[in-house]
């Protein structure tokens, strides 16, 4: 091969593991000190939509872009909004793509190891995400492992302030993308096949199966808000705002037409600053 070729892709790799990179733990090791009052730092739990996955140039995950915890210039995230007023902040983002509520207590424990100041979840696609509506996470069990996660924070941080965040409106995405051949090919490639399998079928069996996705997302959000509800005042219901808004194909990758690109981040980002009062705390 020409080495000219050789350089071409060698380039091309570095640049493809600086866009995707994920691995930094906190973001970043600013050299400002602390003021009295001011947060120290912000945890954010949750799955895949949380680690920034699909928002780089391929399918993993790129937390720089996260909606919470990220510090790339293209998301205005949650994190850089609250630098603004709290400069030594820092991040950590203990997502995990492909988590369900029944893993938010280990993410939970990882936060107080972090002396969470602040913490945002973003937790429940993944319960419906399943491969048939019957595997879906009982209501009822969702929101015991929500209490359970939520119990840990309390307990280890009481003084944290925490942020609850609905889920989005994935029905809407059904709505959206399946006229668009490019998402309902990507999507017949198992991504969550509960709701978008068999994406253009117009059968009574496949309406009912998508109906029970929708309806069971949002009894997932009633017990969001019940639980943040149940933590505290010291915790922060976004009202539903995330779910309620109004998302384009835009706002999702190219690649599984499902995870916000860079631009729905910054969407998502600045749905749920608006909604956390943070800025007035």
């Amino acid at each position: 091969m020409p080495r000219r070729w050789i350089a071409a892709l060698a380039c091309v790799a570095a640049l493809v593991a600086l866009a995707c990179d994920g691995s930094g733990s906190a973001s970043p090791r600013p050299s400002d000190t602390p003021r009295p009052g001011d947060p120290r730092v912000l945890t954010a739990l949750g799955d895949s939509v949380t680690t920034g996955f699909g928002s780089c140039l391929v399918l993993v995950s790129c937390e720089r872009n996260s909606w919470s915890s990220g510090d790339s210039l293209r998301v205005e995230s949650v994190y850089r909004r609250l630098r603004a007023d709290a400069p030594a902040l820092r991040a950590y983002n203990r997502a995990e793509p492909g988590a369900r509520a029944a893993g938010l207590a280990d993410q939970a424990r990882s936060a107080v190891r972090d002396k969470a100041d602040l913490v945002t979840v973003l937790i429940g696609a993944n319960d419906v995400c399943r491969a048939g509506v019957d595997a879906m996470t009982p209501v009822d069990t969702f929101r015991d492992q929500v209490d359970a996660a939520l119990t840990v924070v309390r307990k280890g941080r009481p003084k944290a302030r925490v942020l609850v965040v609905s889920i989005p409106d994935l029905y809407r995405l059904w709505q959206l993308g399946h006229t668009e051949s490019r998402a309902v090919r990507a999507w017949s490639r198992g991504v969550c096949p509960a709701l978008l399998a068999d994406a253009t079928s117009t059968a009574p069996a496949a309406t009912a199966r998508r109906a029970k996705v929708k309806a069971r997302i949002e009894a997932y959000d009633d017990e969001l808000r019940a639980a943040c509800r149940a933590y505290g005042s010291r915790c922060r219901w976004d009202g539903g705002a995330v779910h309620r808004h109004r998302f384009g194909l835009d706002q999702v990758n190219a690649l599984d037409w499902f995870h916000p690109n860079a631009a729905g981040q910054g969407r998502l980002a600045e749905v749920a600053w608006n909604a956390s009062g943070w800025a007035r705390d």
